[in-house]
């Protein structure tokens, strides 16, 4: 069988619609990929998982002092709600939250630079903060062409604590800094709520070493206001094109084809998946995952969550094989990073677009700037490597998470300072 980028376009386009984390809409697309399997000859089975959905009922920033103007805001889900009638409060500017910034803070709604990580809001808890406004964008963007990001407030940072939170336009944050804001009402209401999101998994059973596992990995969901072609509706065809291949040319050690939900919320699908087949887990020796590809202007990337042996045999393996790819060892921020947490080694595939080439996590992620040459292009590299991996004599990888990528994923998940948590609480 023949790698066929034309075949992979046509499913992009089928799936190529807003798929939000448990919405009817990914669903659909789940859906559509196990129908997708099932022609092929390989079933697929759903597997559901419940998440949490925050739902924003009423969002305001209102500045009151010196000067009174209303701001479009976005609320965030989760987040601690305000009384009905606000939170009215002293509104200051802290940057990146530093020390000198944070000194005299307590009770206040703070405005902070870009979108909020562990560090920055621990910092803002200690620190006895009312509320929170983070912003998102550029100076040059036209209203009209940009959507505000729909932010939640994750469980790993609702460990530290929990106030009112929004977020605004990068303009609109430095409309109000210039005018020098300096008293606020900030309005949030919403409710949280349980609402199922599902796995596509397809096994292609092994004929002479059914026991050892290697699993294929795409989140199919996308984010609000983007049709995800890009993030990462083309990872799911490519794993898809790939398992075309592998249902017409059994290979030895067995391969599950995954396609996760709810991965734009915190890799929902592929937590859900490794905490319900904890005892399978064992079996399986190598994570593949596919995340970002398609762009016409971009670059091939390999980033393998391994021993560094397996970093060095990629960058030989690319250039043997005629692959233009950058290669390394290292983590990434997708649905290999459970698995790894697991003991599980990951090698992860990304077509990065050049700059200001393919966007992600808003309304341009969209077909214009992918093509089904570059789909193809990446889904050879990913093929070739799979070949080697599951029909080797003795598969090469060592199933092992060394210390350095132990580290890396540790303080990815920021494992530390959710445990200096638990120990303060």
């Amino acid at each position: 069988m023949e790698i066929c980028g034309k075949r992979e376009w046509e499913l992009l386009e089928k799936i190529g619609f807003t798929r939000i984390a448990g919405s009817p809409e990914e669903e659909k697309a789940a859906q559509i990929l196990k129908e997708e399997c099932d022609k092929i000859g390989v079933p697929a089975i759903i597997e559901p998982f419940e998440i949490e959905q925050g739902i924003v009922e009423e969002a305001k920033l209102e500045i009151l002092e010196p000067f009174r103007q209303e701001y479009p805001v976005t609320g965030y889900q989760c987040a601690e709600n305000t009384p009905e009638e606000g939170l009215v409060a002293d509104f200051v500017y802290v940057e990146n939250g530093d020390d000198v910034s944070l000194r005299d803070v307590q009770g206040k709604i703070v405005l902070v630079n870009g979108f909020m990580r562990v560090p920055l809001f621990r910092k803002l808890m200690k620190a006895g903060v009312a509320g929170i406004v983070t912003m998102e964008g550029e100076l040059r963007d036209k209203r009209e062409e940009t959507d505000l990001s729909t932010r939640k407030l994750r469980r790993t940072l609702r460990t530290f604590g929990n106030v009112p939170m929004v977020h605004t336009r990068v303009a609109d944050a430095m409309d109000l800094v210039r005018k020098g804001a300096c008293k606020a009402r900030l309005v949030l209401q919403g409710r949280t709520e349980e609402r199922t999101s599902h796995n596509v998994v397809a096994t292609v059973l092994g004929t002479e070493r059914p026991q050892e596992i290697l699993s294929f990995g795409a989140h199919y969901d996308s984010v609000a206001f983007s049709t995800g072609v890009y993030d990462n509706g083309a990872g799911s065809v490519i794993n898809m094109e790939v398992l075309r291949y592998f249902a017409e040319h059994p290979p030895k050690r067995t391969l599950k084809f995954m396609w996760y939900g709810s991965e734009e919320i915190g890799l929902e699908g592929s937590w859900a998946y490794v905490k319900a087949h904890k005892e399978e887990l064992s079996d399986h020796l190598l994570m593949i995952n596919v995340d970002v590809a398609g762009p016409v202007l971009g670059a091939d990337r390999i980033a393998a969550t391994a021993e560094e042996k397996l970093a060095t045999y990629l960058d030989y393996f690319v250039k043997i094989h005629g692959f233009a790819a950058e290669t390394k060892q290292g983590i990434y921020s997708s649905d290999s990073i459970p698995f790894a947490d697991s003991g599980v080694p990951a090698v992860n595939f990304t077509r990065f677009g050049a700059q200001g080439a393919a966007y992600i996590h808003n309304r341009f992620d969209t077909l214009e700037f992918l093509s089904a040459q570059a789909l193809e292009k990446t889904t050879r590299l990913v093929l070739a490597f799979s070949q080697e991996m599951a029909n080797a004599a003795v598969l090469p990888v060592e199933r092992k998470i060394p210390q350095n990528m132990v580290e890396e994923v540790e303080k990815y998940l920021y494992k530390k300072e959710l445990s200096e948590a638990a120990e303060e609480k």
